[in-house]
């Protein structure tokens, strides 16, 4: 533990100012990263954010949604979830998405949702909102880190500021060691296979703390 110490202490450290607004974003089909989202949720309260969570639009047919049980008790359990807007895009000043992989792409119901940012970036409100990602599939070379990678493309688009969580925390080694984002495997049954929830607290404490450290940037100037 020693040397994890001397690898990390150098964590960036809490700067005064006024308290970032973190929206955490999901799309889960059967909960997985419904409960990603809460850990990194409680994260972002230790870090002394305001945490708000939200999921996408569920685009699937409803014959689809049917088929399946656990996907159709996971929306009904899910439903007082608020659905994001383009206004809760406006509030953030650090986001954190979550969702599954679909061959190595991002769900279909994220995209349609990212798709309708266009007049946001368009009038610059997207620019320099502290953006990170993290998702789940069934195997970890199912295209974990390639649906990460693919998130962050159109943040760059949006002219956001990536806060990968890298090898900043031993949390990340004990969770698969993924440098772009949280991600976990999960079984047939739908348990997780690793221990994630340290990581995604972990990733969300330092995107908050980094969301802090431009916000206060800002303010100066």
């Amino acid at each position: 533990m020693s040397l994890f110490k001397n690898l990390f202490k150098k964590e960036i450290t809490e700067m005064p100012t006024s308290k970032v607004n973190l929206a955490v974003i999901y799309y889960s089909s059967t909960g997985t990263n419904y409960q990603l989202a809460q850990w990194a949720a409680e994260g972002g309260r230790q870090a002394g954010a305001e945490v708000k969570v939200f999921k996408v639009t569920e685009t699937a047919p409803q014959a689809a949604i049917d088929s399946n049980p656990a996907w159709k008790a996971h929306l009904e359990e899910t439903k007082s979830v608020p659905t994001v807007s383009l206004e809760d895009i406006e509030w953030a000043d650090a986001i954190i998405f979550s969702m599954p992989t679909r061959f190595g792409n991002l769900p279909a119901q994220m995209k349609q949702f990212l798709d309708t940012t266009g007049g946001l970036w368009f009038q610059g409100k997207t620019v320099n909102k502290v953006v990170s990602a993290m998702t789940s599939a069934q195997n970890p070379n199912a295209g974990q880190e390639q649906t990460i990678l693919q998130l962050y493309t159109s943040m760059y688009h949006w002219g956001a500021i990536v806060a990968a969580p890298g090898f900043t925390d031993p949390s990340v080694f004990v969770a698969g060691g993924n440098p772009y984002g949280t991600s976990v495997s999960v079984d047939q049954n739908g348990a997780m296979k690793e221990d994630v929830q340290a990581a995604a607290e972990h990733q969300a404490k330092r995107t908050v703390t980094i969301a802090k450290a431009v916000k206060n940037e800002a303010g100066q100037s």
